[in-house]
């Protein structure tokens, strides 16, 4: 929990949500043009792929271009072992190689963190450190479709299956205010047009119960109905897609300023919770940031 009244950096977690992270593309624009420096970022998946680049110094134009290339069709690379897995995630690996270098994820222009989970343990594994592009391919690799990415002895995969929206990972890297950018925030899900999409569903029911818990811990959140979205393939709908994210978070951009104007009073609420034996208003408590057990490679 940060215990700082003054501090009012940002931190910005994206959540997964394969091809429909363009609209990830779409918030980071928005912060851009408002003028809105982000300090820190976390992310799960799509999510983690579109914080790496930002955090190496791609503008929200340059990822654009990359967004251009989220396909499933582009970004799967077939397996002939019996790996735990249909496809590896060799294709997104050389895209980070092509792009960003063989880099460290703490050689980035923005603190980050990167959310995996250990398909052995169950335990959420949190990267500050380390490879970046091992980390950002064991984050996207969804169980059952990509193999897992083995690091330090650890099988990881998509780190949505214990963190969707990596909030929590935030409070490390130094954040005064956290925001969240959850991709799945509806209760419908898109038809699915094929097995991938009936597993992506599948997940999604399983952790959007957990994600909205989780969230929680954010001062300010971002649900996006993209539910008239493709998890694989959204190519032809990039201008649209990344509008789901841009216009909202422009909109929200106001809030964001509000909590960094007043940040010495959520800390004083924050200190009253610590030694006031009462119940405080739920209202209260959604400025409280319980932590989630994780294992942070540092």
């Amino acid at each position: 929990m940060t215990w700082n009244p003054f501090n009012t950096s940002i931190g910005l977690a994206l959540g997964g949500g394969a091809a429909k992270g363009i609209a990830h593309i779409g918030v980071l624009k928005a912060f851009e043009e408002e003028g809105v420096k982000i300090s820190c970022l976390s992310g799960t998946s799509i999510g983690a792929l579109v914080a790496a680049y930002y955090a190496f110094g791609k503008s929200a134009d340059e990822i654009l271009a990359v967004g251009e290339q989220l396909s499933f069709k582009r970004m799967r690379s077939f397996s002939l072992k019996t790996n735990g897995g249909f496809f590896t995630t060799d294709a997104i690996r050389e895209m980070i190689l092509r792009d960003l270098g063989n880099v460290n994820i703490e050689d980035g222009h923005i603190p980050l963190a990167i959310c995996t989970t250990d398909i052995v343990s169950g335990e959420q594994v949190a990267f500050e450190k380390g490879n970046l592009a091992d980390a950002v391919c064991a984050s996207v690799a969804v169980p059952g479709v990509f193999a897992p990415v083995e690091i330090n002895g650890r099988k990881l995969v998509d780190g949505g299956i214990v963190e969707n929206v990596p909030v929590s990972l935030l409070d490390d890297l130094g954040a005064g205010i956290l925001i969240g950018i959850d991709l799945n925030g509806v209760k419908s899900y898109s038809d699915p047009t094929g097995m991938i999409d009936v597993m992506g569903n599948a997940i999604d029911i399983c952790m959007n119960l957990k994600t909205r818990d989780q969230l929680k811990k954010a001062d300010v959140v971002l649900s996006l109905d993209l539910s008239s979205y493709n998890r694989t393939d959204n190519t032809d709908r990039i201008d649209a897609l990344l509008n789901e994210g841009y216009v909202p978070m422009k909109a929200k951009i106001q809030k964001v300023l509000w909590f960094k104007r007043t940040n010495y009073l959520r800390y004083v609420f924050k200190v009253l919770k610590e030694i006031a034996p009462i119940k405080l208003p739920e209202f209260i408590k959604g400025w409280l940031r319980p932590k989630l057990p994780s294992i942070k490679i540092k």
